[in-house]
């Protein structure tokens, strides 16, 4: 396993559990504790952890931090996998797409690379640049401006500019936590203004979200539950999760 995979596993392992032992934590891994403690030392320097004696802790900041792009993608890449393949069957040719930033939009981004006459707007950086490495005659993408996320996202009053001017067949988005009563949020403030506004642009609103983001709440929320038009996420949830989304989403798909 490569040190951002291992990165990834144990910011996912607190994130869910709020503490871990740096024991367990290196025999869920299968390496050694000594790793185990040089990689909880740099994410303690990045401000995305708590060392405690003996194990780690989710930061007492953690509403507000946005892990990086980087980090987020080696997270559930089977479970993304899975809902990219879901939510690639919704798009038809001659669409025009919204693609936020985000690790699970980014896994359908690559599906879409062969899709004829897509007008894709994006304000994820990682996004442009996979489009631009496969480049269609017959495709328009579009990339806002903005203030750049630690998930490589562009936010703020140019990208806000930008999604007014447009009329969209579909929005992905992908979602930092997904709580039955504070709904789709962000750590980051100017995301979630961001976000909003594009819902607002958008005839279907499409929620990317593996099961781990159940119970999670960032900093802000950007829509409720029944804003959202489909919501695609993965096994995990439990049946009484599941009923509760299902009676406020329009329609929930759950990608095996």
């Amino acid at each position: 396993m490569l040190a951002a995979q291992r990165k990834a596993k144990i910011l996912e392992e607190v994130g869910s559990s709020g503490a871990r032992r740096i024991s367990d934590l290196a025999g869920a891994l299968g390496v050694s504790e000594v790793t185990i403690r040089r990689d909880v030392e740099q994410l303690a320097s990045q401000g995305l952890v708590d060392k405690v004696h003996g194990g780690v802790t989710a930061n007492t900041l953690s509403l507000t931090l946005e892990p990086p792009f980087a980090a987020n993608s080696m997270k559930e890449q089977q479970a993304k996998e899975a809902i990219s393949a879901k939510a690639a069957d919704l798009v038809r040719p001659g669409m025009a797409v919204a693609l936020m930033g985000g690790s699970s939009v980014y896994a359908l981004a690559k599906r879409l690379r062969d899709v004829p006459a897509l007008t894709i707007v994006t304000n994820s950086v990682p996004i442009s640049d996979l489009f631009a490495q496969k480049s269609r005659a017959d495709q328009t993408i579009v990339l806002t401006g903005g203030v750049r996320t630690p998930t490589d996202s562009l936010v703020g009053n140019i990208s806000t500019e930008v999604f007014s001017r447009f009329n969209l067949d579909l929005v992905f988005m992908g979602t930092h936590g997904m709580d039955s009563e504070f709904g789709f949020s962000s750590p980051n403030l100017v995301e979630a203004e961001t976000n909003r506004e594009v819902i607002r642009r958008s005839a279907k609103f499409v929620v990317l979200a593996d099961s781990t983001k159940w119970g999670v709440r960032g900093f802000s929320s950007f829509a409720s539950f029944d804003q959202a038009d489909v919501v695609i996420t993965s096994k995990g949830l439990t049946n009484k999760q599941l009923v509760v989304l299902r009676s406020k989403v329009k329609e929930v798909i759950v990608a095996n």
